[in-house]
């Protein structure tokens, strides 16, 4: 772009939407916005950090495998692609999070992934008991870590680091005073789920290295939408899901990272199939595969999996460097227009101002916000999303939101507010925000 020297400049900053034109004429990304199936022109879609847009490269592709691969192929299937499909897509996605080949696997959830991976790592070091986590982690992630704790005995201790600036910033002091040499577990969120914080992967790696703890990154919020460099960090696991920037749509199987290094000293603690030496010997007793292999369990969804390897097209061929250049520049072209426009009326900005510690989306907060979200989505043709207690998520994707499309969400957003629509809809939520 030839005028990103504008990013994190306020003062260069414009409210007219001819200046969001201008960024859009600069933008080297722009043309991939044809590569999605897009049926409504009119819609601002902010919620691309909770599920991508469909890819056309996917939408032909899931004709392809129902018609084509199951429809004739039938079982054959197998032999032409479906077997390596974790693998060969594991790598894929590998290249967007800085792995080596041979680490990073597609099957199962997020959920199950966190539950194999973290397990094992209390299981390679049993004399540890303390797990190291932080009030901005998914709650599925959280629910997690407390079931392990009962299924293991109760024997571990959940440190949970809260926040120091209303939310927004995880308290690293506290963090780093946390970890200790008893710790045998630090997991977090790379970029968090509400206020968009992004933690130094590196920093808190090492860290945690000091002392003798294994660590383990949920990048769900961070792959495809910021630069990963796992095995430069040096990190041990990392798992994520795959519909929310890498567009595989809806419930499609998510991914995990085991780092070479430690790979043939873990166990998992679901042993399937799938994730055994020789599984067409049909041995009646597991012996584990090699690798990373070893924590897949059972069949994978091949209709989904394949789908989302076509999806990650577009976003392998425009580069994570460009992708986040884009990114930076758009988050603070929203928050500049928080600022602006929308503190006046009452919000406030639920996310960091420094880029460096920020994903692609932000947070901005209102005492009314799920009423406001109501009124966005039903009478504005804008899609955010609402997070308890009062955050609206505004989540940029690069590859198909254009800078007039930032302009256009945040001008409805202003018009909500002036005329007051949200003030029709009731406080009771609907069973999803």
């Amino acid at each position: 772009m030839g005028k990103t020297h504008l990013k994190g400049d306020p003062m260069n900053f414009s409210t007219t939407r001819d200046f969001a034109l201008q960024l859009d004429a600069q933008d080297k990304l722009a043309s991939f916005k044809e590569a999605f199936v897009i049926s409504d022109p009119s819609l601002v879609y902010f919620d691309g950090n909770s599920l991508g847009m469909m890819p056309k490269a996917a939408q032909e592709k899931a004709r392809q495998i129902v018609d084509e691969q199951w429809g004739k192929d039938l079982i054959r299937g197998w032999n032409k692609g479906w077997w390596d499909a974790p693998s060969r897509v594991g790598d894929k996605i590998g290249h967007l999070i800085g792995a080596a080949p041979g680490q990073t696997l597609v099957g199962d959830t997020v959920s199950v992934n966190l539950f194999k991976l973290a397990t094992s790592a209390l299981m390679l070091q049993p004399n540890k008991t303390r797990i190291i986590t932080d009030a901005f982690n998914f709650p599925s992630d959280l629910y997690i870590l407390q079931g392990m704790k009962y299924t293991l005995g109760n024997h571990h201790e959940i440190i949970r680091i809260g926040s120091n600036d209303n939310d927004i910033t995880p308290d690293l002091a506290a963090l780093e005073a946390a970890i200790n040499e008893n710790t045998a577990l630090v997991t977090l969120s790379h970029v968090v789920f509400k206020s968009g914080y992004m933690y130094d992967m590196q920093r808190i790696t090492d860290l945690a290295h000091e002392k003798g703890a294994l660590v383990l990154w949920d990048l769900s919020h961070s792959v495809g939408s910021v630069p990963v460099h796992l095995d430069d960090c040096n990190a041990d696991f990392a798992i994520g899901c795959t519909y929310k920037y890498l567009n595989g749509g809806p419930g499609a199987p998510a991914f995990f990272y085991v780092n070479k290094n430690i790979q043939e000293k873990l166990t998992s603690p679901i042993w399937g199939w799938w994730g055994q030496k020789n599984p067409f010997d049909f041995d009646l007793d597991y012996e584990p595969a090699p690798g990373a292999q070893r924590f897949l369990v059972g069949t994978q969804p091949m209709i989904s999996l394949l789908t989302m390897e076509a999806a990650l097209e577009p976003i392998l061929q425009a580069g994570m460097d460009t992708l986040r250049e884009k990114s930076i520049l758009m988050t603070d072209f929203a928050s500049f227009l928080t600022e602006s426009w929308l503190v006046p009326l009452g919000f406030s900005l639920g996310s960091s101002l420094d880029s460096a510690m920020r994903g692609s989306h932000i947070s901005i907060r209102h005492s009314e916000g799920y009423r406001i979200n109501r009124a966005l989505i039903e009478e504005m043709n804008l899609i955010p999303d609402f997070r308890a207690p009062d955050n609206l998520r505004l989540g940029f994707a690069p590859l198909y939101l254009s800078f007039a499309d930032v302009w256009e969400g945040f001008d409805r957003i202003r018009r909500v507010m002036e005329e007051k629509r949200y003030e029709k809809y009731p406080q009771q939520k609907m069973p999803v925000t």
